[in-house]
């Protein structure tokens, strides 16, 4: 954190011209806000003289516009935050790398020391204090002490969801285990079903039932009504005991296991694969691992379809501000003591990427106004975190993200092949969502440039997840681009002439994958004499805490 500042506050000391130039420009700002704020005395009303973001909702209450003295607190705030945030991003012999880490380690300072964070300069905590006589300030106080016991800010209640009882309820079995995940297969919901079955690769940094929230919002479930045969990787929760686990025993005792798995119990020379976030890296190592593995002509995967998927890790978003050779090294340093990452501190790093939104409004909600968090299940999941045994992670950090050598042809050997991404000629289907702070789609659509082979790209609006977990509803929520991709395009070129639909993607899905799953056959048992019943869905792993 104070490393790329300090940098950059170097850097403005070596250009005092520059630094002039700015100051000359900071000066005329403060000008336009004193004659702002003069205005605002005399009881007159002016032209505001700086803005909010477009997504900056701290400052939505009527008052901060009405009110002349909490007008001019969060203008003076927003005026200084703009400009430092402005000078921070042109900050001269730079890299521009090392630009976007000073701005966002300052930005995360700023966001932290809004007014809007404070009782006694926030005038809706204010007010809602006067209102209910001082009992928001007690609620506030014991949400505070609530979350210092639970050594989180709490987004959501959590005693409202369970695993099994209200979340995860799609009917299945457990039909396969080994030390590293549990197969579910899903029983049919219809009578006739299509030949060849669907496997989903589900990431392992948080737990499988994104895909499974509630019966409306269920993926797994849409995908058995559509008639599709469906199995899913429920990851374990790995401990000190899983710390040399590799990179390699996810491809062999994970993807390559569930693909068999499914093949044994279906009967079907292939299946369709699909992978989501890092299991969707894993599924596109997969793809070229088995390619050279099987050969095309026993290749066990039809077709693959990504979710918001990273290969290339060059721009990797706003999380590489975490990623440098030290903070890579002290990292595995930690996990090298423990043997693993824990999973609250990665979710820790993805809220802090949004701090107004995943943390501070959650603080100005919970502490100042004293509102009880409401119940989203999606919020659940996203606090229901999992650890990184040490071996994987640290391979995964330091040879993907921090030397990006997925697309290198050759330059990885997993599992006894060498790594290459133009080995795979499989039709791809590949979704990201527009709103993605974790994989940005500019860069989960480079896949297509690496890759043979027939490809469709679909942009969905929304972010990371509410992009993915997007189920068909009336009317349309949400939009989406959909369009073929070629090896030579760039994303620009083609957003630009993909066109915009209104809805959900999933059902342009439906309409490129079953056409390919084969031909309609009798539904099978969800379990047979090979593969009994372990344990119902969803399973032991995913409850494992």
């Amino acid at each position: 954190m104070a490393a790329p500042i300090l940098h950059a506050q170097v850097a403005w000391m070596l250009h005092p011209q520059e630094l002039v130039e700015r100051l000359v420009v900071l000066q005329s700002d403060l000008f336009q806000l004193h004659w702002h704020s003069l205005h605002r005395m005399l009881g007159l009303q002016h032209e505001e003289p700086v803005q909010p973001n477009p997504d900056d909702n701290r400052f939505n209450d009527p008052v901060w516009a009405e009110s002349p003295t909490w007008d001019l607190v969060k203008d003076w705030y927003l005026t200084f935050t703009h400009r430092a945030q402005d000078m921070l991003y042109d900050t001269p012999a730079l890299s521009a790398r090392e630009r976007r880490r000073a701005a966002f380690w300052w930005r995360k300072w700023l966001n932290a020391v809004a007014p809007t964070n404070f009782l006694w300069t926030n005038p809706v905590a204010l007010r809602k204090a006067f209102e209910t006589h001082g009992q928001s300030v007690m609620s506030g106080w014991q949400n505070f002490i609530a979350d210092v016991q639970a050594g989180d800010v709490q987004m959501t209640a959590q005693a409202n969801f369970e695993v099994g009882v209200n979340l995860a309820t799609t009917s299945g079995a457990v039909v396969f285990r080994n030390n590293l995940l549990e197969v579910i297969h899903y029983t049919p919901t219809q009578p006739r079903i299509h030949a060849e079955p669907v496997v989903i690769v589900t990431p392992w940094i948080n737990k499988f039932y994104i895909l499974d929230l509630n019966p409306k919002k269920s993926m797994v479930r849409y995908l058995l009504d559509q008639g599709l045969d469906v199995f899913i990787t429920s990851w374990r929760n790995p401990g000190p005991e899983m710390a040399e686990t590799r990179f390699d025993d996810y491809l062999l005792d994970g993807v390559d296991t569930i693909v068999r798995v499914a093949r044994e119990m279906s009967g079907a020379q292939r299946v369709h694969a699909v992978g989501y976030c890092i299991g969707g890296t894993a599924l596109s190592i997969y793809m070229a691992w088995a390619n050279s593995h099987y050969g095309a002509d026993a290749m066990p995967v039809a077709d693959w379809t990504l979710f918001t998927t990273l290969v290339d890790f060059r721009k990797p978003g706003d999380i590489e501000v975490f990623i440098d050779e030290g903070s890579v090294k002290h990292l595995c340093d930690q996990m090298g003591t423990r043997g693993y990452l824990d999973g609250r501190e990665m979710a820790a790093a993805f809220r802090l990427l949004r701090s107004n939104s995943l943390i501070w409004h959650y603080v100005v909600h919970g502490w100042l106004y004293g509102e009880s968090p409401a119940p989203f299940d999606v919020l659940f999941w996203n606090m229901d975190s999992t650890r990184m045994p040490r071996a994987m992670h640290s391979w995964y950090l330091t040879e993907l993200y921090l030397h990006n050598r997925l697309v290198e042809r050759g330059a990885l050997t997993l599992a006894g092949e060498s790594i290459d991404l133009t080995r795979i000629t499989q039709p791809l289907y590949a979704v990201a969502a527009e709103d993605d702070h974790i994989a940005p789609w500019e860069q989960t659509f480079h896949v297509m440039n690496h890759v043979a082979g027939e490809k469709r790209y679909v942009l969905s609006s929304s972010g990371h997840i509410l992009g993915i977990v997007n189920p068909p509803v009336k009317p349309p929520k949400r939009t989406f681009l959909a369009g073929e991709a070629h090896r030579a395009d760039t994303p620009g070129a083609w957003k630009d002439r993909s066109p915009t639909k209104a809805g959900s993607w999933w059902e342009d899905w439906m309409a490129w994958l079953k056409p390919r799953a084969g031909e309609l056959m009798e539904a099978r048992p969800v379990v047979t004499k090979a593969y009994p019943r372990l344990a119902d869905a969803p399973g032991t792993f995913v409850r494992e805490a």
